[in-house]
């Protein structure tokens, strides 16, 4: 098995992971326990769709790195402007993975502890309420455009031909 495949076999696996998270996992979790009238609902979904995101992030991190890594030893066997996209998105993935985890989920997680009641019983005109509703936002764009990036350093990964074979 060439550090191509390898490459493709990770980056495939973590966006696999990543489009279940967002398509299955994140929504079930809400819809699941709404469906149970739970006091605290979005509290309770919220520490779990947290917990599976950091794993999701974490492990963007480190599959992306693992990628950047094989993609350099590869390099001369790449066009160059494959080599700068695949390089790019690559980038872009770990940081935007780095970013979700260790600053946007870090202040979701930080006005959680700061408030006095779950963040269901907080007005949703409050300042900390609306601040954590951006946060969420921001956290959604992210791991959007990291799965987007990740598709496109995929498909230059599995570009036939010998010029891209690392």
């Amino acid at each position: 098995m060439t550090l191509r495949s390898i490459a493709l076999l990770f980056l495939a696996c973590w966006l696999g992971a990543a489009v279940f998270f967002s398509g299955v996992v994140a929504p079930a979790a809400f819809s699941v326990l709404r469906a149970y009238q739970i006091p605290n609902t979005n509290e309770i979904a919220g520490a779990i769709v947290n917990r599976s995101l950091s794993i999701i992030n974490v492990s963007g991190v480190v599959i992306g790195l693992v990628c950047l890594v094989f993609t350099f030893l590869g390099r001369l066997r790449y066009e160059r402007w494959a080599f700068f996209v695949q390089t790019a998105a690559l980038v872009i993935v770990t940081v935007l993975c780095a970013v979700g985890h260790w600053i946007i989920a870090a202040r979701m997680r930080a006005i959680r502890a700061a408030l006095s009641l779950p963040i269901d019983q907080i007005a949703i005109d409050d300042p900390s309420r609306v601040a954590f509703a951006a946060l969420h936002r921001y956290s959604v764009l992210t791991l959007a455009v990291a799965m987007i990036a990740a598709m496109i350093a995929g498909l230059l990964l599995t570009r036939s031909g010998t010029t891209n074979q690392i």
